[in-house]
Protein backbone atom coordinates (compact mmCIF):
# COMPACT_ATOMS: atom_id res chain seq x y z
CA UNK A 1 0.00 0.00 0.00
CA UNK A 2 1.20 3.37 -1.06
CA UNK A 3 0.29 6.52 0.95
CA UNK A 4 1.39 10.27 1.09
CA UNK A 5 2.79 12.10 4.10
CA UNK A 6 4.06 14.91 5.35
CA UNK A 7 7.82 14.56 5.22
CA UNK A 8 9.81 14.25 8.86
CA UNK A 9 13.48 14.83 9.75
CA UNK A 10 13.58 11.13 9.87
CA UNK A 11 13.08 10.57 6.04
CA UNK A 12 16.67 13.13 5.97
CA UNK A 13 18.84 10.10 4.35
CA UNK A 14 15.89 9.38 1.66
CA UNK A 15 15.41 12.96 1.04
CA UNK A 16 19.19 13.36 0.18
CA UNK A 17 19.33 10.87 -1.74
CA UNK A 18 16.47 11.59 -4.00
CA UNK A 19 17.93 15.52 -3.94
CA UNK A 20 21.13 14.43 -5.45
CA UNK A 21 19.66 11.43 -7.83
CA UNK A 22 16.87 13.40 -9.44
CA UNK A 23 17.39 14.36 -12.62
CA UNK A 24 16.94 17.70 -13.74
CA UNK A 25 16.76 19.08 -10.35
CA UNK A 26 14.53 19.58 -7.54
CA UNK A 27 15.00 22.97 -5.98
CA UNK A 28 12.74 22.11 -3.30
CA UNK A 29 15.33 19.43 -2.20
CA UNK A 30 18.66 21.41 -1.87
CA UNK A 31 21.89 19.07 -2.62
CA UNK A 32 23.40 20.11 0.70
CA UNK A 33 22.27 17.86 3.88
CA UNK A 34 22.03 21.43 6.54
CA UNK A 35 20.41 23.01 3.58
CA UNK A 36 17.96 19.90 3.14
CA UNK A 37 17.49 19.81 6.91
CA UNK A 38 16.36 23.13 7.52
CA UNK A 39 14.27 22.59 4.70
CA UNK A 40 12.57 19.64 6.08
CA UNK A 41 12.56 21.46 9.82
CA UNK A 42 10.78 24.22 7.93
CA UNK A 43 7.96 21.92 6.50
CA UNK A 44 7.15 20.45 10.04
CA UNK A 45 6.98 23.62 11.55
CA UNK A 46 4.64 24.47 8.87
CA UNK A 47 2.42 21.15 9.08
CA UNK A 48 2.22 22.13 13.06
CA UNK A 49 2.24 25.94 12.36
CA UNK A 50 -1.57 28.02 13.24
CA UNK A 51 -2.09 29.66 9.94
CA UNK A 52 -4.86 32.38 9.03
CA UNK A 53 -3.22 33.24 5.39
CA UNK A 54 -0.52 32.25 3.15
CA UNK A 55 3.45 33.25 4.13
CA UNK A 56 6.39 31.52 4.05
CA UNK A 57 5.11 28.06 5.11
CA UNK A 58 6.74 24.98 3.02
CA UNK A 59 4.59 21.58 2.67
CA UNK A 60 6.97 18.33 1.80
CA UNK A 61 4.93 15.57 1.23
CA UNK A 62 6.22 12.03 0.50
CA UNK A 63 5.49 9.00 -1.06
CA UNK A 64 5.94 5.87 1.41
CA UNK A 65 5.35 1.92 0.36
CA UNK A 66 3.93 0.68 4.08
CA UNK A 67 5.19 -2.55 3.73
CA UNK A 68 9.00 -1.85 3.56
CA UNK A 69 8.68 1.87 5.03
CA UNK A 70 11.05 2.61 1.45
CA UNK A 71 10.48 6.34 -0.04
CA UNK A 72 9.93 6.37 -3.38
CA UNK A 73 8.38 10.04 -4.32
CA UNK A 74 8.01 13.58 -2.97
CA UNK A 75 6.39 16.55 -3.74
CA UNK A 76 5.75 20.34 -2.12
CA UNK A 77 3.83 23.32 -2.02
CA UNK A 78 5.16 26.53 -1.35
CA UNK A 79 2.66 28.84 0.81
CA UNK A 80 3.58 32.00 -1.38
CA UNK A 81 5.95 31.72 -4.40
CA UNK A 82 8.73 34.82 -4.09
CA UNK A 83 7.54 35.30 -0.24
CA UNK A 84 11.65 36.83 0.42
CA UNK A 85 12.40 37.77 -3.81
CA UNK A 86 9.90 38.01 -6.37
CA UNK A 87 9.33 35.18 -8.52
CA UNK A 88 10.06 35.96 -12.17
CA UNK A 89 8.45 34.31 -15.10
CA UNK A 90 8.05 36.09 -18.75
CA UNK A 91 4.84 36.82 -20.09
CA UNK A 92 3.77 36.15 -23.40
CA UNK A 93 2.30 39.46 -24.50
CA UNK A 94 0.39 40.51 -27.91
CA UNK A 95 1.34 43.63 -29.03
CA UNK A 96 -0.14 46.19 -31.38
CA UNK A 97 2.23 47.48 -34.49
CA UNK A 98 0.51 49.79 -36.70
CA UNK A 99 0.48 52.60 -39.05
CA UNK A 100 -2.34 54.49 -40.84
CA UNK A 101 -0.47 55.44 -43.31
CA UNK A 102 1.46 52.26 -44.59
CA UNK A 103 -2.04 50.17 -43.74
CA UNK A 104 -0.10 47.79 -41.14
CA UNK A 105 -1.49 46.49 -38.28
CA UNK A 106 -0.12 43.41 -37.19
CA UNK A 107 0.00 42.03 -33.48
CA UNK A 108 3.41 40.53 -32.33
CA UNK A 109 4.19 38.42 -29.62
CA UNK A 110 6.50 39.31 -26.92
CA UNK A 111 7.86 38.26 -23.67
CA UNK A 112 8.09 40.15 -20.77
CA UNK A 113 9.79 39.98 -17.52
CA UNK A 114 7.03 39.51 -14.78
CA UNK A 115 6.54 39.01 -11.01
CA UNK A 116 3.26 38.61 -11.22
CA UNK A 117 2.92 34.97 -9.76
CA UNK A 118 4.85 36.54 -6.19
CA UNK A 119 2.67 35.55 -3.49
CA UNK A 120 -0.07 32.51 -5.57
CA UNK A 121 0.50 29.25 -4.11
CA UNK A 122 2.78 26.88 -5.63
CA UNK A 123 2.89 23.26 -6.63
CA UNK A 124 6.65 22.31 -6.82
CA UNK A 125 9.43 19.21 -6.52
CA UNK A 126 7.48 16.42 -8.02
CA UNK A 127 9.31 13.28 -8.09
CA UNK A 128 8.45 9.87 -8.23
CA UNK A 129 10.99 6.93 -8.31
CA UNK A 130 11.89 5.56 -11.37
CA UNK A 131 11.57 1.90 -10.25
CA UNK A 132 7.38 2.12 -9.81
CA UNK A 133 5.31 1.26 -13.18
CA UNK A 134 1.92 2.51 -13.90
CA UNK A 135 0.52 6.11 -13.46
CA UNK A 136 -1.19 5.58 -10.30
CA UNK A 137 1.37 6.30 -8.05
CA UNK A 138 2.38 9.67 -9.79
CA UNK A 139 -1.57 10.61 -9.25
CA UNK A 140 -1.58 9.68 -5.77
CA UNK A 141 2.04 11.70 -5.38
CA UNK A 142 0.79 14.89 -7.45
CA UNK A 143 -2.79 15.22 -6.62
CA UNK A 144 -2.17 14.41 -3.06
CA UNK A 145 -1.04 18.37 -2.69
CA UNK A 146 -4.34 19.56 -3.78
CA UNK A 147 -6.33 17.48 -1.22
CA UNK A 148 -4.31 19.05 1.30
CA UNK A 149 -5.08 22.34 -0.05
CA UNK A 150 -8.61 21.72 -0.43
CA UNK A 151 -8.72 20.77 3.58
CA UNK A 152 -6.51 23.23 4.46
CA UNK A 153 -8.04 26.47 2.25
CA UNK A 154 -6.69 29.66 4.59
CA UNK A 155 -3.14 28.22 4.37
CA UNK A 156 -3.29 28.91 0.55
CA UNK A 157 -4.24 31.82 -2.23
CA UNK A 158 -7.35 30.99 -4.19
CA UNK A 159 -5.30 30.44 -6.74
CA UNK A 160 -2.26 28.30 -7.08
CA UNK A 161 -0.14 27.29 -9.99
CA UNK A 162 3.04 25.15 -11.01
CA UNK A 163 5.68 25.82 -13.04
CA UNK A 164 6.81 22.16 -15.71
CA UNK A 165 10.02 21.76 -16.95
CA UNK A 166 10.51 23.28 -20.27
CA UNK A 167 11.85 21.47 -23.46
CA UNK A 168 15.66 20.29 -23.05
CA UNK A 169 17.52 17.24 -26.04
CA UNK A 170 19.07 14.27 -24.57
CA UNK A 171 21.81 16.38 -23.20
CA UNK A 172 20.20 18.70 -21.22
CA UNK A 173 20.27 21.49 -24.18
CA UNK A 174 17.45 23.50 -23.78
CA UNK A 175 16.75 25.78 -27.20
CA UNK A 176 15.10 28.38 -25.66
CA UNK A 177 18.06 28.54 -23.02
CA UNK A 178 20.65 28.93 -25.83
CA UNK A 179 18.35 31.82 -27.38
CA UNK A 180 17.85 34.31 -24.74
CA UNK A 181 19.34 33.36 -21.45
CA UNK A 182 22.87 32.00 -22.55
CA UNK A 183 23.43 35.50 -23.98
CA UNK A 184 22.84 37.05 -21.08
CA UNK A 185 24.04 35.18 -18.01
CA UNK A 186 26.98 33.28 -20.38
CA UNK A 187 26.53 30.22 -18.50
CA UNK A 188 25.44 26.97 -18.91
CA UNK A 189 21.37 26.30 -17.90
CA UNK A 190 22.05 24.07 -15.30
CA UNK A 191 24.58 25.77 -13.52
CA UNK A 192 22.41 29.02 -13.78
CA UNK A 193 19.37 26.98 -12.90
CA UNK A 194 20.23 25.40 -9.54
CA UNK A 195 21.65 28.81 -9.05
CA UNK A 196 18.52 30.41 -9.37
CA UNK A 197 16.86 28.14 -6.41
CA UNK A 198 13.26 28.42 -8.15
CA UNK A 199 13.29 31.42 -9.83
CA UNK A 200 13.30 34.00 -6.84
CA UNK A 201 16.30 35.27 -6.89
CA UNK A 202 17.28 39.18 -7.36
CA UNK A 203 20.04 38.26 -9.48
CA UNK A 204 17.36 37.02 -12.42
CA UNK A 205 16.16 40.81 -12.83
CA UNK A 206 19.55 42.17 -12.72
CA UNK A 207 20.98 40.42 -15.67
CA UNK A 208 17.69 39.42 -17.43
CA UNK A 209 16.42 42.12 -20.12
CA UNK A 210 13.81 44.02 -18.81
CA UNK A 211 12.45 45.18 -22.35
CA UNK A 212 9.93 42.52 -24.45
CA UNK A 213 11.84 39.95 -26.77
CA UNK A 214 10.19 39.83 -29.50
CA UNK A 215 8.94 36.36 -30.18
CA UNK A 216 9.61 36.28 -34.01
CA UNK A 217 12.77 37.45 -33.72
CA UNK A 218 14.06 34.48 -31.95
CA UNK A 219 15.23 31.27 -33.68
CA UNK A 220 12.44 28.95 -35.09
CA UNK A 221 13.93 26.25 -32.25
CA UNK A 222 13.27 28.72 -29.48
CA UNK A 223 9.67 29.44 -30.56
CA UNK A 224 8.81 26.05 -30.97
CA UNK A 225 9.38 24.76 -27.60
CA UNK A 226 7.59 27.98 -26.37
CA UNK A 227 5.22 26.98 -23.24
CA UNK A 228 5.96 23.12 -24.07
CA UNK A 229 6.47 20.54 -21.71
CA UNK A 230 9.79 18.06 -21.92
CA UNK A 231 9.10 14.60 -22.53
CA UNK A 232 9.61 13.72 -18.62
CA UNK A 233 7.31 16.49 -17.87
CA UNK A 234 4.28 15.22 -19.81
CA UNK A 235 2.89 12.50 -17.22
CA UNK A 236 2.81 15.72 -14.44
CA UNK A 237 1.54 17.86 -17.20
CA UNK A 238 -1.53 15.79 -17.82
CA UNK A 239 -2.20 15.06 -13.97
CA UNK A 240 -2.75 18.45 -13.46
CA UNK A 241 -4.56 18.74 -16.59
CA UNK A 242 -7.15 15.98 -14.92
CA UNK A 243 -7.49 17.88 -11.45
CA UNK A 244 -8.31 21.21 -13.81
CA UNK A 245 -5.32 23.39 -14.32
CA UNK A 246 -4.91 25.41 -17.64
CA UNK A 247 -1.91 26.81 -19.78
CA UNK A 248 -1.57 30.14 -18.87
CA UNK A 249 -0.04 33.29 -20.55
CA UNK A 250 3.09 32.81 -18.37
CA UNK A 251 6.69 30.47 -19.26
CA UNK A 252 9.20 30.05 -17.35
CA UNK A 253 12.44 32.48 -17.49
CA UNK A 254 15.06 30.27 -18.51
CA UNK A 255 13.51 27.27 -20.59
CA UNK A 256 10.28 28.58 -21.83
CA UNK A 257 8.39 25.77 -19.81
CA UNK A 258 4.66 25.69 -19.23
CA UNK A 259 2.87 27.78 -16.42
CA UNK A 260 -0.56 25.31 -15.40
CA UNK A 261 -2.69 27.75 -12.87
CA UNK A 262 -5.87 26.77 -11.40
CA UNK A 263 -8.88 28.31 -8.80
CA UNK A 264 -8.79 26.08 -5.92
CA UNK A 265 -12.76 26.39 -5.72
CA UNK A 266 -12.85 24.76 -9.40
CA UNK A 267 -10.22 22.07 -9.35
CA UNK A 268 -11.36 18.39 -9.23
CA UNK A 269 -10.08 17.96 -5.34
CA UNK A 270 -12.64 21.00 -4.24
CA UNK A 271 -15.32 20.14 -6.90
CA UNK A 272 -16.02 16.89 -6.67
CA UNK A 273 -14.89 16.22 -3.01
CA UNK A 274 -17.48 13.94 -1.24
CA UNK A 275 -17.11 13.57 2.39
CA UNK A 276 -17.84 9.65 3.28
CA UNK A 277 -18.02 7.66 6.77
CA UNK A 278 -15.08 4.53 6.85
CA UNK A 279 -16.55 1.20 7.19
CA UNK A 280 -14.96 -2.28 6.79
CA UNK A 281 -14.04 -3.36 3.45
CA UNK A 282 -16.61 -6.42 2.48
CA UNK A 283 -17.19 -8.52 -0.85
CA UNK A 284 -20.15 -6.07 -3.15
CA UNK A 285 -21.12 -6.71 -6.59
CA UNK A 286 -21.58 -2.68 -6.62
CA UNK A 287 -19.60 -0.75 -9.26
CA UNK A 288 -16.08 1.05 -8.15
CA UNK A 289 -13.91 3.25 -9.12
CA UNK A 290 -10.74 4.25 -8.22
CA UNK A 291 -10.61 7.29 -5.51
CA UNK A 292 -8.01 9.58 -3.75
CA UNK A 293 -9.11 9.55 -0.14
CA UNK A 294 -7.46 11.48 2.39
CA UNK A 295 -7.47 12.01 6.02
CA UNK A 296 -6.13 14.49 8.53
CA UNK A 297 -6.80 13.30 12.16
CA UNK A 298 -4.91 15.71 14.66
CA UNK A 299 -3.07 17.48 11.52
CA UNK A 300 -1.55 14.00 10.46
CA UNK A 301 -2.43 13.96 6.81
CA UNK A 302 -2.50 11.43 5.10
CA UNK A 303 -3.56 10.26 1.31
CA UNK A 304 -4.03 6.55 -0.61
CA UNK A 305 -5.69 5.69 -3.75
CA UNK A 306 -8.90 3.09 -3.30
CA UNK A 307 -11.73 1.31 -5.15
CA UNK A 308 -15.06 2.48 -3.86
CA UNK A 309 -18.83 2.16 -4.79
CA UNK A 310 -19.80 5.34 -6.85
CA UNK A 311 -22.92 5.98 -4.62
CA UNK A 312 -22.03 7.73 -1.49
CA UNK A 313 -23.94 6.64 0.78
CA UNK A 314 -22.19 3.67 0.28
CA UNK A 315 -19.65 5.17 2.72
CA UNK A 316 -15.63 4.50 2.58
CA UNK A 317 -15.16 0.59 2.74
CA UNK A 318 -11.58 0.85 3.02
CA UNK A 319 -9.29 -2.59 3.62
CA UNK A 320 -7.31 -3.13 6.65
CA UNK A 321 -4.04 -1.82 5.09
CA UNK A 322 -5.86 1.49 3.96
CA UNK A 323 -7.40 2.46 7.13
CA UNK A 324 -3.86 1.72 8.62
CA UNK A 325 -2.14 4.20 6.24
CA UNK A 326 -4.82 6.67 6.43
CA UNK A 327 -4.84 6.09 10.44
CA UNK A 328 -8.27 5.66 10.48
CA UNK A 329 -11.25 3.73 11.76
CA UNK A 330 -14.97 3.22 11.58
CA UNK A 331 -16.74 5.62 11.88
CA UNK A 332 -14.26 8.39 11.38
CA UNK A 333 -14.58 10.72 8.17
CA UNK A 334 -12.63 11.01 5.26
CA UNK A 335 -12.52 12.84 1.98
CA UNK A 336 -13.16 11.42 -1.21
CA UNK A 337 -12.41 12.69 -4.72
CA UNK A 338 -12.74 10.24 -8.44
CA UNK A 339 -9.40 9.84 -9.25
CA UNK A 340 -10.46 10.50 -13.57
CA UNK A 341 -12.70 12.78 -14.21
CA UNK A 342 -12.29 13.03 -17.86
CA UNK A 343 -12.85 9.86 -20.37
CA UNK A 344 -14.39 6.69 -19.32
CA UNK A 345 -11.32 6.13 -16.97
CA UNK A 346 -11.47 4.92 -13.44
CA UNK A 347 -9.17 1.77 -13.25
CA UNK A 348 -5.97 2.17 -11.96
CA UNK A 349 -3.18 0.84 -14.54
CA UNK A 350 0.18 -0.18 -13.22
CA UNK A 351 0.97 -2.01 -16.58
CA UNK A 352 2.68 0.52 -18.14
CA UNK A 353 6.57 1.71 -17.38
CA UNK A 354 6.45 5.41 -15.59
CA UNK A 355 9.34 7.38 -16.33
CA UNK A 356 10.92 9.45 -13.84
CA UNK A 357 8.10 12.58 -12.76
CA UNK A 358 10.32 15.32 -12.53
CA UNK A 359 8.79 18.05 -14.11
CA UNK A 360 7.88 20.98 -11.41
Amino acid sequence: MLYVRPGRLSDLDALEHMARTAQPVLHSLPHDRKALEARVALSEDSFRAEVDFPGEEFYLFVLEDAASGKLLGTASIVAAAGYSEPFYAFRNDALIHASRELHVNRKIHALTMSHELTGKSRLAGFYIDPSLRGDAAAHLMSRARMMYIAANRKRFTPEVFSLLLGVSDENGVSPFWEAVGRKFFGRDFADVDVASGGRSRTFIAEVMPSYPLYVPLLPEAAQRVLGEPDEHALLAYDIQLEEGFEPDRYVDIFDAGPVLTAQVDRSACVARNESRVVRESAASTDATAAYLVASNRAGDFRCVLAELPHERAAGAALSGAARTALDVQDGDTVRCVPLHQRGSGGDIDDSADNPQGVGQ
